[in-house]
């Protein structure tokens, strides 16, 4: 295990900025056909930030708006809605979002149309202008959703320490595996269901939750090394030693409500749900496994002599998680009421 040090250093001290701890704030730019050529609109913006006072979408040319803009204020987002004429169309118009070049987000577009079809696009830094096309496709939904789904766990900092935190923990390779699929499908089933649907969970308390698993997990990780009989090789010691794989599923579906309520954040497509909920998780997965070969990477780098291990690396590491987690708990309890 010594082998994980410096994953567990990096993300220590990149998780120090709580504002990246599993946010997901792609600005979203909605527009649905409601008669021929005709649309509403909705454009919804993170406030913290500053982005909602950089982002500005621009109508597509040759478009108009019709009647006022109404601004709503929801927690943390600002939702405008409006209705715009467009006499020729869409297809092959530009659209684009300047400021969005100054940020580090992106913009998802999406297009729903009188026919059941809808255009998925994504406006990032390097590209804040797309063409409308001209017959929207379900690749479209695919690769932005899964876009969508990597991005979000290579930036949610908080799954990721949880995550770092079972490699730590647990031993024997067929343990780790067993510990990353329960892990994996628990979050894929509360995805799915509440992205579906069937439940609605608050996304406040289920923040605050996800950091007390990662506080609970840095605690054992604390406890076995400042006893370091504690953990029993024969997995003879507690829950957490002798069925990691349970304590994952079981923190697994807190983590899956939490990519839900970020894929609710940007919506999905009315006509492709499942489509998009499938990719997103997918991405979610390729995500996760790129995080994990980059950790065994780094320890294949120390086991051949490139970087050395400090001593009482495992206790830094252990603490560093938790109190970065114990500050998440307080913060995100906080926002509860």
């Amino acid at each position: 295990m010594k082998r994980l040090v410096l994953v567990a250093v990096l993300a220590a001290l990149t998780s120090a900025a709580p504002a990246l701890a599993h946010r997901l704030s792609p600005a979203f730019f909605g527009l649905t056909e409601t008669a021929q050529n005709t649309f509403d609109v909705q454009w919804k913006v993170s406030i913290s930030g500053g982005l909602a006072a950089v982002l500005e979408p621009k109508v597509p040319e040759g478009c108009s708006l019709a009647g006022d803009v109404r601004t709503y204020v929801i927690d943390d987002v600002r939702l405008q809605h409006a209705a715009l004429a467009c006499p020729g169309g869409l297809a092959g118009k530009e659209f684009t979002v300047t400021g969005l070049s100054q940020t580090q987000t992106d913009v998802l577009l999406r297009v729903d149309y009188l026919d059941g079809t809808a255009s998925n696009q994504r406006l990032t830094p390097s590209t804040p202008v797309v063409t409308i096309p001209e017959r929207p496709s379900s690749f479209e939904v695919v690769r932005t959703y899964l876009v969508l789904g990597v991005e979000h766990i290579l930036l949610g900092i908080d799954h990721l320490l949880f995550v770092l935190a079972l490699l730590l923990l647990v031993r024997g390779g067929r343990r780790l595996v067993a510990t990353v699929t329960a892990f994996t499908v628990a979050h894929s089933i509360t995805l799915g269901a509440a992205t579906l649907g069937f439940v609605h969970v608050p996304s406040a308390p289920v923040e605050a939750m996800i950091a007390l698993s990662i506080l609970f997990l840095a605690a054992e990780l604390a406890r076995r090394h400042a006893q370091p009989g504690a953990a029993a090789a024969d997995g003879s010691g507690d829950l957490t030693e002798r069925f990691p794989w349970l304590v994952a599923f079981a923190f697994g579906l807190l983590h899956g409500f939490g990519f839900a309520g970020a894929l609710t954040e940007v919506g999905v497509p009315s006509h492709a749900v499942p489509l998009a909920l499938l990719f997103f998780n997918v991405g979610v997965e390729i995500g996760q496994l790129l995080f994990i070969g980059a950790v065994f990477g780094f320890g294949w780098l120390i086991r051949r002599g490139v970087a050395r291990v400090p001593e009482g690396w495992q206790r830094a590491t252990a603490y560093g998680v938790g109190t970065v987690s114990a500050f998440w708990v307080v913060e995100r309890t906080i926002a509860v009421f």
